[in-house]
């Protein structure tokens, strides 16, 4: 589930807190390093996880609402025809017929992060909407509008909300790090029709790779510096942004010490994430520098990649 993207991310977020920690032995600093990526990943994961339960509780919340509208002492014809059809959404009840979500959520407690009355306000916004009422005014249930209408929840309705993302941000740990994790996750999951394992959301193989990568720019970092300083002769060096650093040493050693990955792969997914995670110009400085360092490196012989390729 989890992509190497997603690890790039939680690795660059690594390297940058440890660079705010006092310098100790590379052994020690390592292990410390181990501890906070395991730490940031579970804490994604949590998130990732948190916010499909918010958007199920939404959609559920039709049949509460239903409930409560034909308790009323005198309830009108409105308040016996409300329609419940999304809390039986096809696609709801497969993410809840899914074993390792229902312990997902127990195990780590996540039902704790709900808050009902956020919840329900999502819910009576969703069903203002001329998207919903579309929905509800058909009688079959299609795959494709079953899964459509419970995104249109997430990204219409949470995602795009601003105050319910600040409230995401006092009350959910690590929503601020994590919120751009979140929402690739979010996307790679209503792209995919695979049943997901909640309980191994990350392979020994992407574990593997995510410490293999940070314990190697930890290594690495005097001999990247050295690759990457002669490239920043028409950058001012004061003004590059330390999380551009950060990529181009990450870069350098994918390019360096990680034959699977090809060249232009990596390439690539530094330029993104330097757009996304530092300033308007950093996607064009990264592309610069490790073109220029690859260039280098392909003259002196010193890249050699297998004839194989992986998901990025």
């Amino acid at each position: 589930m989890i992509s190497r993207r997603n690890i790039r991310v939680k690795v660059m977020q690594t390297l940058y807190t440890l660079a705010t920690m006092e310098p100790g032995e590379q052994e020690v600093n390592k292990k410390i390093g181990s501890n906070i990526l395991n730490d940031k990943l579970a804490r994604s994961l949590d998130l990732f996880t948190i916010s499909i339960l918010y958007t199920i509780k939404v959609a559920q919340y039709a049949e509460a609402d239903a409930l409560r509208k034909t308790s009323k002492y005198l309830p009108t014809a409105d308040d016996l025809n409300v329609s419940t059809k999304i809390a039986g959404n096809d696609f709801i009840w497969q993410i809840r017929d899914n074993q390792t979500f229902e312990e997902k959520i127990k195990d780590s407690k996540l039902e704790h992060y709900l808050d009902e009355e956020w919840v329900k306000k999502i819910y009576l916004n969703l069903v203002k909407t001329p998207e919903y009422q579309e929905y509800i005014s058909e009688n079959q249930r299609e795959p494709k509008k079953e899964k459509a209408i419970i995104h249109f929840i997430w990204q219409k309705q949470i995602l795009e909300n601003e105050p319910l993302q600040e409230y995401f941000s006092e009350e959910l740990p690590g929503w601020e790090d994590d919120r751009e994790m979140t929402v690739m996750l979010m996307d790679n999951f209503f792209k995919s029709s695979s049943k997901i394992n909640f309980l191994n959301l990350i392979s020994t193989e992407k574990r593997e790779y995510a410490h293999d990568l940070l314990h190697t720019v930890m290594d690495k970092e005097e001999y990247a510096m050295e690759l990457i300083q002669p490239k920043l002769i028409n950058w001012d060096a004061e003004r590059v942004a330390s999380i551009d650093l950060l990529l181009l040493r990450m870069g350098v050693c994918e390019l360096l010490y990680f034959p699977t990955i090809p060249t232009k792969v990596t390439i690539n997914e530094y330029i993104e994430l330097a757009k996304l995670y530092s300033t308007p110009q950093s996607g064009q400085f990264v592309n610069g520098v490790l073109d220029n360092i690859l260039k280098d490196l392909e003259k002196e012989s010193k890249i050699r990649k297998q004839d194989r390729t992986r998901k990025s």
